[in-house]
């Protein structure tokens, strides 16, 4: 067995192999608070302050003020009435809008869907909402503040029990793998998920913690079962289909004799502790929490030979092998002769063209023409896409997923109907564009009418179109073309791009019409000199990812199936109809009510009209009673 000098040296070299997504692994533990909840206080949700004897009046000053909290706006119902918790969740609000209008205006909360959450979470008037509606349909306020808490401990204890308490078997899986292989992908978080034993890993670490709770009523209990039950993580992380009792027996039996020495080993960090300390915990969210867990997954692997060497009992279920070893080349082959295949015929990035059409498909993901030779590439990519993420494993990488002793789940609906590396025609491109700055116009048009209950013709252009919707989404397929096969870097690119594109446009709009505004995000959260904000920009970025992975893939399927003889000649129509819409409104744009007055901006302006706008107001009297909306 290793001393311990050894194990923390290799447990060094696999930091330096995988740091970032070890690092990765331990963060999503400290934000989750299911391990390390030191590193990061992020769980307490506090919002504005206000006095202990606030009475629903004008803001006190600082001197005055204390901590508000859900708790303080459920005790103010339960002590009065919904009104006056309403009447407090209000004023938090308020001074909030305030507070943020006389501050950075980027970070304006008075308009949006964004400021509208952030507003109703900070100020708990999603709490009194809820006892509301729990309230009109007991008719007793304390059954609805009773309903609420239980609703609420529920939610609690099921996050907790599905996440918070199961996490830590993920993040072992992450170290597991990195034991032994070069590379550990990021799916690889979702492997419980994907051999479908979610529910039977969360049982596992529930019967640990019963376990531990009660020996915790005994003095002893709380040090010596610690040790006992430390490795059920990680039996549960290479066997996650053995039940809860197994694992906590296993884990107790492969302790038996190690649990002073694990203390020990435990003790050693003592000094990256206590530098982290000095470092604020930045120390530890760096390199302290990665390094301890991977110097004792090297630990794990010691006793669990160890074990395995002396025949204990129970064991045998820890039977994934190629967590320690690698296969043998003819099993990797057999497994993955479809993979291997493909990687031996990989698919030429420009589809075997040359000169400006390789340019433009190597690039931009555009084919000017669609022949026999660009459809025999596209089914060469499609397959290239399907078994992408296993190439690693089939050249030894990574861990062989094919080889776990529980099957993974291979379906994989989306890939297999759609192929998101595929190269568009000029033809697909001007549906796109057409339709989706259609389906923009469609949304606004719907939005507006939703909101303010009128029909408007949004945009500067008189025909059902928004050229923005339909310009940024082919933006992203062709500009970020070279992204796609990495969605985050995609999604990140994808709000960049739009935001560009979006601020812009804006500039471009005033410029040419006279300084006229036809957009303002004034007043909402994160907002740029009121011409984009991150509502908008975080809208883009998903509704790109959607457009590259799925929307274009579903429209480009439909377009192949239909006559060019058709599609074209309609394509050059409904183009020739747009391109004159766009030169005539140069000259005379759509304007007026709701579309370049920016109603908002006077609320914004004017505090006394804004606030106006937000006084309460009775709506509904029950014995004598008057409700709020």
């Amino acid at each position: 067995m290793l001393t311990r000098k050894e194990m923390k040296q290799k447990g060094r070299q696999s930091l330096k192999k995988h740091y970032l997504i070890f690092l990765a692994a331990c963060l999503a533990a400290a934000f989750l608070a299911s391990e390390f909840r030191s590193a990061l206080a992020f769980t307490t949700i506090r919002s504005y302050e206000l006095p202990a004897d606030f009475s629903g009046t004008e803001s006190p000053p600082p001197s005055q003020r204390r901590s508000i909290a859900w708790e303080d706006i459920l005790m103010n119902i339960a002590e009065h009435d919904t009104l006056s918790g309403r009447q407090l969740s209000e004023q938090i609000k308020q001074n909030a809008i305030e507070q943020a209008k006389d501050g950075n205006p980027m970070f304006g909360r008075s308009r949006g869907i964004l400021s509208g959450l952030v507003n109703s979470v900070s100020s708990g008037s999603i709490v009194v909402s809820a006892v509301a509606a729990v309230t009109s349909i007991t008719g007793s306020e304390n059954l609805g503040i009773l309903f609420l808490i239980l609703i609420g401990e529920l939610g609690f204890f099921l996050f907790w029990f599905l996440i918070q308490n199961t996490y830590p078997v993920i993040m072992r899986r992450i170290f597991l793998e990195g034991l032994n292989y070069g590379r550990v992908t990021p799916q690889r978080f979702l492997f419980l998920l994907r051999i479908k034993k979610w529910l039977k890993a969360s049982r596992i670490m529930f019967v640990r913690y019963i376990f531990y709770t009660l020996w915790c009523l005994t003095i002893a209990g709380i040090f010596i079962k610690r040790y006992s039950y430390f490795m059920v993580p990680y039996i549960a992380a290479e066997n996650p289909d053995m039940s809860g009792r197994e694992a906590v027996t296993l884990s107790r039996r492969i302790m038996r004799g190690h649990k002073w020495e694990c203390f020990v080993l435990e003790l050693s960090f003592l000094g990256w502790q206590i530098l982290g300390l000095l470092t604020f915990g930045l120390f530890n969210v760096l390199y302290t929490n990665p390094y301890k867990t991977a110097v004792f997954t090297q630990y794990y692997g010691q006793l669990r030979a160890l074990a395995k060497e002396n025949a204990v009992p129970v064991t045998e279920l820890l039977n994934d092998t190629w967590l320690y070893e690698k296969p043998d080349p003819s099993l990797i082959e057999e497994k993955y002769a479809d993979v291997i295949s493909v990687m031996k015929n990989p698919a030429d990035p420009a589809g075997g063209l040359t000169g400006w059409r390789a340019f433009f498909a190597r690039n931009f993901g555009v084919l000017l023409f669609a022949r026999e030779r660009e459809k025999q590439y596209e089914s060469r990519q499609a397959a290239w896409v399907k078994f992408q993420e296993l190439m690693d494993d089939a050249d030894g990488r990574a861990y062989p997923v094919r080889l776990f002793p529980v099957p993974e789940d291979s379906r994989r609906m989306l890939v297999d109907s759609l192929n998101y590396m595929r190269h568009y025609s000029v033809w697909s491109l001007i549906v796109i564009y057409l339709g989706l700055a259609i389906f923009g116009w469609l949304w606004e048009v719907a939005m507006h009418l939703i909101t303010y209950g009128t029909f408007v013709n949004r945009g500067a252009l008189h025909g059902p179109w928004l050229p923005i919707y339909g310009l940024g989404s082919v933006l992203i397929l062709t500009f970020l073309n070279r992204l796609r096969s990495h969605p985050v870097i995609e999604f990140c690119a994808a709000i960049v791009l739009c935001g560009f594109l979006e601020y812009m446009t804006s500039v471009f709009m005033e410029f040419t019409t006279g300084g006229k505004k036809w957009w303002d995000y004034s007043g909402y959260f994160l907002n740029l000199n009121g011409r984009i904000c991150a509502e908008g920009l975080l809208a883009f970025g998903i509704g790109g990812i959607a457009v590259v992975y799925i929307l274009a893939p579903l429209i480009d399927n439909i377009i192949n199936r239909i006559n060019s003889k058709i599609l074209r000649p309609v394509c050059i129509a409904v183009a020739a109809v747009f391109l004159a819409d766009f030169v005539y409104s140069q000259f005379y744009p759509n304007t007026g009510h709701g579309i370049t007055d920016i109603e908002a901006q006077i609320q914004i302006r004017d505090p006394d009209a804004y606030t106006a706008q937000f006084e309460l107001s009775p709506r509904v009297t029950d014995n004598g009673r008057a409700y709020y909306l």
